[in-house]
């Protein structure tokens, strides 16, 4: 497994598949107003996958959806449910995330992922914090590809 770390926007990362960090699907996608990286993946890749995702109904708490890339050039983007109903992420929640995106990519064969810094944000983790768990998390994992973790700076 190889490791990096770079700032930048999730959507702009080449690999297989990006990672959305989403709500539980307790709240319809037209509802919302996504912010951060969840907005930069809807901007670009328009409203399918968000579709596609909410035929699944609400995910439990560090859940993971594969779902297509929409106009994204990616095989796919994988949804994770890293924060709770109150918008806080846990250890648990963030853990829980990444196995199961990590557990999508081996059941389908992508070779890399780009994951943002998952309860970072809204979900009130330090993103020291949460790079920390989420490589913790990923070098525990038999995924054997390559993993980009993404420090979120928007595109100009």
């Amino acid at each position: 497994m190889q490791l990096q770390h770079v700032t930048g926007d999730i959507v702009d990362q080449d690999v297989d598949v990006i990672v959305n960090a989403w709500n539980r699907n307790f709240i319809p996608y037209w509802l919302l107003i996504p912010q951060g990286v969840a907005r930069s993946i809807k901007r670009r890749a328009g409203s399918e996958p968000f579709k596609e995702l909410a035929r699944h109904g609400p995910l439990p708490l560090g859940g993971a959806v594969l779902t297509s890339a929409g106009r994204l050039p990616h095989k796919g983007i994988i949804h994770v449910a890293a924060i709770n109903m109150f918008w806080s992420a846990t250890v648990t929640s963030v853990r829980d995330s990444v196995i199961n995106a990590l557990d999508c990519m081996r059941e389908s064969k992508f070779e890399s992922i780009a994951f943002p810094l998952l309860g970072g944000g809204v979900g009130g983790l330090s993103q020291v914090a949460s790079a920390e768990l989420i490589r913790t998390t990923v070098e525990g994992h038999a995924f054997e590809g390559r993993v980009v973790l993404v420090r979120y700076e928007k595109s100009r």
